[in-house]
């Protein structure tokens, strides 16, 4: 694998915006990982991983979950949630992530987003 290319990990239960966001990524010059599960994502590891977007609304382990094992053991990777469920939205149980986003989220936002927190991280911000 080019380790000159970060790796960001999309945990989701639908199929379909695994292959999109999986798309946007590469497209932008990201290696993809999805998953569609928690547990399949902790089982294939951390360490390699440069950002994580999960959903928050999936079976079993859900993304506030997911996100408080992974700042566990990599506190400083960058962690953005996504959901299609308003009412799960939850702004008090987001924090120590990097960003929130509704689906259908703007593509380009995204990008924006994932990219200011690989800087930031890089920078040690």
């Amino acid at each position: 694998m080019n380790k000159n290319k970060h790796v960001v990990a999309i945990v989701d239960d639908d199929p379909r915006l695994l292959e999109s966001v999986g798309d946007l990524l590469e497209s932008a010059g990201y290696v993809a990982r999805s998953f569609s599960s928690a547990g399949s994502l902790l089982v294939n590891g951390l360490s390699d991983l440069d950002v994580l977007i999960t959903d928050i609304g999936m079976p079993g382990m859900d993304g506030f979950e997911l996100r408080d094992v992974v700042k566990k053991s990599r506190p400083e990777l960058p962690v953005f949630l996504i959901t299609g469920r308003h009412e799960i939205a939850d702004q008090g149980r987001a924090q120590g992530i990097c960003g929130f986003f509704r689906k259908p989220f703007d593509a380009q936002v995204l990008l924006t987003a994932i990219a200011n927190a690989l800087h930031n991280t890089r920078d040690g911000g």
